[in-house]
């Protein structure tokens, strides 16, 4: 999912190391969120959030998320539109 964690956790002057504790996860979590490897569950995107002063939608855009796409084209083909 697209995420503006990067840009935002610069502004803020912190390492990926001191947002995973911030919100008690590893700087190895951060990175693969930061990075789009793995989509957060929803308590860690709204501790990111919370800890960037922000909004969810603010941090991750779901409007670019490839999953949001899949499942759009899943309701499509299973609502007969295949």
């Amino acid at each position: 999912m697209k995420n503006r964690i990067k840009e935002l956790r610069e502004q803020k002057g912190l390492t990926q190391e001191q947002l995973g504790k911030l919100i008690g996860t590893s700087r190895q979590a951060i990175n693969a969120i930061e990075t789009e490897k793995f989509e957060p569950s929803i308590w860690i995107a709204y501790d990111i959030a919370q800890a960037f002063g922000c909004a969810i939608e603010e941090v991750f855009l779901f409007e670019e998320s490839t999953k949001k796409s899949r499942a759009e084209i899943s309701r499509r083909d299973h609502n007969g539109n295949s």
